[in-house]
């Protein structure tokens, strides 16, 4: 019987040393990723990563827009990679029902009735170089003013603008 209780211990053990751990290495708290360094397929650290994510769900994920979420985890696999941050361009268009997301504190909270859990993770991927873009047409439908919106996103003429000038320039469409 000990033999069996011994042996099981030891199974679960090394189930145990061989889990993976949930991490997020490059944006600290968001979009997190497990590291399956035997993975068939990785990110290449040769290429240069040049992406446009298209961000119209207003759905969130792990308490943040899952789009967002999306580019902080891509970010993360990237870093784990070696992909040097210089071979990292990422841009992102925001419409339909993620634009309230762009509003600044005060907006949001007035308009949603809670603070914009977004504000933070948006700062942290401006600063490693995301450029986040809305479209106007959807804040004029929206009736969200230029000065309602928070500092780490611009006014795009739409969203159509940015995802197709960004494809014509070699960027990869990220749905």
């Amino acid at each position: 019987m000990s033999r069996i209780f011994s042996i099981t211990i030891l199974l679960l053990l090394s189930i145990q040393m061989g889990a993976q751990e949930w991490e997020t290495p490059v944006i600290d708290g968001y979009g997190k990723i497990k590291n399956f360094k035997t993975a068939a397929v990785q990110p290449d650290s040769t290429l240069q990563y040049n992406l446009v994510f298209d961000l119209k769900d207003g759905s969130e994920k792990d308490g943040v827009n899952v789009g967002l979420f999306k580019i902080a985890r891509t970010l993360n696999m990237l870093g784990v990679a070696g992909v040097p941050s210089e071979k990292i361009n990422i841009v992102a268009a925001i419409h339909g029902e993620a634009t309230f997301m762009v509003l600044n504190e005060a907006k949001y909270q007035e308009k949603q009735g809670k603070a914009n859990p977004n504000l933070e993770l948006m700062k942290l991927l401006k600063n490693h170089g995301v450029e986040l873009f809305v479209c106007s047409q959807a804040t004029a439908a929206l009736n969200i003013k230029e000065a309602e919106m928070n500092q780490y996103v611009q006014p795009a003429l739409s969203a159509l603008s940015v995802l197709s000038n960004y494809q014509l320039k070699g960027y990869v469409y990220m749905p």
